[in-house]
């Protein structure tokens, strides 16, 4: 069992910055593969981005690329995403999620391959 615990979302300007966190309790997150997901209203819960187990692998939704960083800190249990060049397309509720996995290097990038989810962090960026 696992319990996640978005924070740092916030009001910004087009082209700020947002460093989100995710703190887990219960079991280690390091036995976990890690994503981050968002969801604006009336839209689908929409992948963004994941790294695998070990933090040597992570993958991009293409909106995201280049602008936003996943890492993880497995000491403190914790994953981050910076977020530099916000757009008000950003906009959204960003949600952690986690998935307990043996595979160092495994991805996952859809959201029903996750086991567990925080309650999210909005994020809303001003033009």
């Amino acid at each position: 069992q696992v319990q996640l615990v978005e924070s740092g979302g916030g009001l910004v300007q087009a082209g700020g910055s947002l460093r989100l966190s995710c703190a887990t309790s219960g079991r280690t997150v390091s036995t976990y593969a890690m994503g981050w997901f968002r969801q604006a209203p009336g839209k689908e819960r929409e992948f963004v981005v994941c790294i695998s187990r070990s933090g040597d692998s992570t993958y991009y939704a293409d909106s995201a690329k280049g602008r936003f960083t996943m890492s993880r800190d497995n000491a403190k249990n914790t994953v981050y995403l910076q977020m530099n060049s916000l757009k008000p397309e950003d906009t959204a509720v960003y949600y952690c999620a986690a998935k307990r996995t043996t595979a160092l290097g495994r991805l996952l990038t859809t959201r029903y391959e996750y086991d567990y989810w925080g309650q999210g962090t909005q994020v809303t960026v001003s033009s």
